[in-house]
C-alpha cells in the first residue's frame, strides 16, 4: 500500500502516464526513476481501466484449485468442536467418509479457526482434560537417564581420578 505523500501514488502515476502521450516511455521512465516495464504496465492499465487501473491490486490469487472446499472445512470444525478430536483422528474420519485430505491440512484449519487448543473449545477456558496415571509395563521400563558430556574427559578418567598435576604425575 502506498502512503499519501509517496512520489508515485495514484496521482503521480497518472501524471507519468499523461507525460507518455507525446514522448517515448523509456525517456519518461528514466526521468522518473522507474523501469520502462513498470511504466509501460501502468500505461496499459490506465488505457484499459482508466483511473481505477492505477490503484493497488490485491495479491490474492484469482484461482486456487487445491483449496480445501468450504463444506470440508465445516466438517473439520464440527468434528473438532463436538468430539474434541485431533487432526489425525479427523483426517481418518474424513477419509472414511470419502474425503481425501492430509493430516497437516486438517491441522491447519483448527489453528485458523482459533480452536487448535483444547482450552479454546470450552467456553470457560478450561482444559477439559483429566490427567491420566502413568503405568509402567514392567519394573524399570520408565527409567529415563539424560547423559551429557560437558567437558573433554580423557580415557581412564579426568582430574578427579588423577589430580591436576602434570601428565607425568597422572600416570597409572
Amino acid at each position: 500500500m502506498i502512503h499519501a505523500n509517496a512520489p508515485l501514488n495514484i496521482e503521480g502515476s497518472r501524471r507519468l502516464v499523461e507525460r507518455c502521450r507525446g514522448r517515448p516511455i523509456a525517456h519518461v521512465a528514466a526521468e522518473a526513476g522507474v523501469s520502462r516495464a513498470c511504466l509501460s504496465k501502468w500505461k496499459n492499465r490506465y488505457d484499459t481501466h482508466g483511473e481505477a487501473g492505477l490503484r493497488d491490486r490485491s495479491s490474492v490469487p484469482r484461482c486456487s484449485p487445491t483449496r480445501t472446499p468450504p463444506d470440508v472445512v465445516e466438517r473439520i470444525e464440527r468434528l473438532r468442536r463436538d468430539n474434541k478430536w485431533s487432526a489425525r483422528r479427523i483426517a481418518l474420519e474424513l477419509e472414511g467418509q470419502g474425503v481425501r485430505i492430509s493430516e497437516r491440512t486438517v491441522g491447519r484449519w483448527p489453528a485458523r479457526l482459533g480452536i487448535n487448543h483444547r482450552r479454546f473449545l470450552d467456553p470457560n477456558g478450561e482444559v477439559n482434560r483429566q490427567p491420566r496415571k502413568i503405568q509402567a509395563r514392567r519394573p524399570g521400563h520408565m527409567v529415563h537417564v539424560d547423559v551429557k558430556k560437558v567437558g573433554r574427559i580423557p580415557d581412564g578418567g579426568g582430574r578427579r581420578a588423577h589430580g591436576r598435576g602434570p601428565a607425568r604425575h597422572r600416570r597409572l
